[in-house]
């Protein structure tokens, strides 16, 4: 029998880490090296490229197991913390213990209020869901450690699928995850890739919590879902 399902983003739509990579780099400094002088400002720029996300196009099925996913992702955080003048060697320690923060929901992840009443009135019609990010290989614990994990059929995190949105096969992933879907939606808070990419693969898509023109759907909270999905 077909089913109706959502695929859902997570970071930004579902829930959030303010200050993303950059502010977990210096709250590990702040633990660590007491007195330094580093802010998320002086990391954005030196983070804006190198992680997987920020080369969609590209798969990377060679760094689909967990440790060779964050021995690529480390480096890259080591090179960062380098390049604000720690050494080699404490800029991998440094790096290694963002990771154990990152992760840690108790260190700074949040669920938006209105995310479990938007799922409960969901579910009570009978649409089921499906998680979709470019994340870490410790989305599913993160999500368990949130309390959200009884609400979706599947999680799937780039890190493990080898895929980011918006590239095609992360929304054939998706769609093969969700099984026999009467209709699918995708649901997100950034255009390129939870909606364009979703509609590129014939998926109709709601921008969420950001304000695009391009996006024909928008809603400013999950609480006028409805508006789109019955």
């Amino acid at each position: 029998m077909s089913r109706w399902v959502v695929l859902w983003d997570f970071d930004g739509t579902l829930a959030e880490r303010p200050g993303m990579w950059g502010l977990c780099m210096v709250e590990v400094l702040d633990e660590q090296e007491r007195g330094h002088v580093v802010t998320p400002d002086a990391l954005r720029p030196l983070l804006r490229e190198g992680f997987p996300w920020q080369t969609p196009a590209v798969g990377h099925p060679e760094l689909c197991e967990a440790e060779a996913w964050w021995r690529y992702v480390g480096g890259l955080l080591a090179r960062v913390y380098e390049n604000v003048g720690y050494s080699e060697e404490r800029s991998a320690e440094l790096a290694r213990l963002t990771r154990a923060r990152y992760v840690d929901t108790a260190a700074g992840w949040s669920v938006f209020a209105d995310v479990a009443p938007a799922l409960d009135r969901l579910r009570a019609r009978c649409w089921e869901h499906v998680l979709l990010s470019n994340h870490v290989p410790e989305l599913p614990s993160i999500v368990e450690s949130l309390g959200l994990a009884p609400y979706f059929d599947a999680v799937l995190t780039s890190a493990t699928t080898g895929y980011e949105k918006p590239h095609p096969e992360a929304y054939a992933l998706a769609l093969r995850a969700a099984g026999s879907c009467g209709e699918v939606w995708m649901v997100g808070d950034n255009y390129d890739a939870d909606v364009a990419g979703a509609e590129a693969a014939q998926i109709p898509a709601i921008l969420a919590r950001r304000h695009d023109e391009r996006a024909a759907r928008r809603v400013a909270t999950l609480d006028e879902l409805d508006r789109f999905i019955q």
